[in-house]
């Protein structure tokens, strides 16, 4: 019998067993029907089949200590060397643990039942189940405090200019030490793919750029030419006749000034734009609490973040990044071929004129 209920149109659940032969993308599409496995296996398909389209510039944020657990060298530097994200916005904090891996550095797999007063006496230190040397901080805080010592950091810059200068000097420290493709702030300098920290003077990076400050140095993070730069890129990629997505890990502060792109472009500087296209979150928190990090992409909506229109082109996974991240680089590497890079780095003086011009014929109007 043929079953006609207009709500009984899905896909019956019938999948085939898994085997040890699958590979993740095929795991995904068979196995994953259900619950946030299905929400995932959503969020796969359109990162891949929407995405992923040329005309697409794909914004993606980092909360939460993703680079510490190797992260950054799994997933994140493939999505950035195949050309799947063409700018980021992250904590300070992912940053600076990067940069443990870019000049050297370990850190090691431990047990989080440990004493942590044992570890204090040890000097070691934890983020949950990753431990490492007291040292690591120290030697990671003499690799900024003397780098920013150079003359091309004597001035106020973005944080986009800040982290592709650290980013040359993190690779020539791999080069080397010939431990190339551990850092993603070496892998976005060289795909020019910028990197803008929302909160900068909150972590181990801005401290020591704080304590430079103390002794005459005069490098300034310049915080108003970020939120327009990533305003700019948004705006940029709409007007050129294509479209901008969000790729979020996490939510925190990370979250909002990707999303804050849009309120800036209409709200505040008065610019005619309907909201970001595309919408994918992978993030632990819940709706209920009123917390951003939790906030759903139809609330978005009503901030003026998301476009109304593109609402069914949104997905949010309730799971950990730690899982979800390189499942999706996985599936999108299997199933996409790589894009041309954007280099939007490159380009921000460009996408900034043109921000330039619209603000003053909306404003003259």
């Amino acid at each position: 019998m043929v079953n006609t209920n207009r709500f009984l149109g899905g896909n019956p659940i019938d999948p085939r067993p898994v085997t040890g032969s699958m590979t993740v993308a095929d795991l995904v599409e068979s196995a994953f029907l259900a619950y946030n496995a299905a929400r995932l296996r959503e969020a796969c398909q359109l990162f891949v089949e929407k995405m992923l389209e040329d005309d697409v510039t794909i914004g993606m944020s980092l909360t939460g200590a993703l680079t510490p657990a190797g992260l950054g060298m799994s997933a994140i530097i493939p999505l950035i060397e195949n050309g799947f994200v063409d700018w980021i916005v992250s904590t300070g904090a992912n940053i600076y643990h990067d940069t443990h891996f870019g000049i050297g550095l370990k850190m090691h797999r431990g047990n989080p039942q440990t004493s942590d007063i044992t570890l204090r006496e040890e000097g070691v230190v934890r983020i949950y189940d990753i431990f490492f040397e007291y040292y690591v901080l120290l030697s990671t805080d003499e690799f900024y405090r003397k780098m920013i010592e150079g003359p091309e950091f004597q001035r106020e810059m973005s944080t986009a200019e800040f982290h592709y200068l650290a980013g040359k000097y993190v690779a020539e420290r791999e080069r080397v030490l010939g431990i190339t493709g551990k850092s993603l702030i070496a892998a976005a300098h060289d795909a020019a793919v910028p990197i803008y920290t929302s909160s900068p003077g909150d972590s181990s990076i801005g401290m020591n750029v704080a304590a430079k400050a103390l002794t005459g140095n005069k490098l300034r993070y310049d915080v108003n030419a970020d939120v327009n730069e990533t305003a700019s890129i948004v705006l940029d990629a709409k007007r050129s006749g294509g479209k901008s997505a969000v790729l979020i890990f996490g939510g925190g502060s990370p979250k909002n000034f990707l999303l804050q792109t849009e309120p800036q472009i209409q709200e505040v500087l008065k610019i005619e734009e309907k909201g970001h296209d595309y919408f994918l979150q992978v993030t632990d928190a819940r709706p209920d609490t009123g917390g951003l990090s939790g906030a759903t992409p139809s609330e978005a909506v009503s901030w003026g973040k998301i476009d109304p229109d593109r609402l069914p082109d949104a997905v949010v996974c309730y799971l950990d990044s730690t899982i979800g991240l390189p499942i999706i680089t996985s599936y999108a590497l299997a199933r996409h071929k790589p894009r041309k890079l954007k280099r939007l780095y490159d380009r921000r003086d460009e996408m900034m004129k043109l921000l330039t011009e619209e603000h003053a014929r909306a404003t003259n109007n």
